[in-house]
């Protein structure tokens, strides 16, 4: 399992727009990558997930993954992540 803790720096959090960035890159991935925030983990893989979060900006993430290929899984979303300037 490989798993990054990070920063949200979207002005508007992780929502609407941003959130569709995370899951889009997540749902390119066999491996099961889920997202936690404040002791609830959630599938990165449904919108309706991540933005049941309610992940407001500045607050710290945890992106895990699991599964055959969980490198390239968290080096992307994370790639992408911050491109998008949704973390930082």
């Amino acid at each position: 399992m490989k798993q990054i803790t990070v920063t949200v720096v979207d002005p508007v959090g992780l929502h609407a727009r941003p959130a569709t960035v995370a899951v889009n890159a997540a749902s390119k991935f066999k491996s099961e990558i889920n997202i936690a925030f404040k002791g609830r983990e959630v599938n990165m893989k449904s919108i309706m997930g991540v933005m049941s979060l309610g992940i407001p900006t500045q607050s710290e993430i945890t992106i895990s993954c699991n599964g055959e290929d969980e490198d390239a899984a968290i080096a992307s979303i994370e790639e992408v992540l911050r491109a998008q300037k949704i973390i930082d």
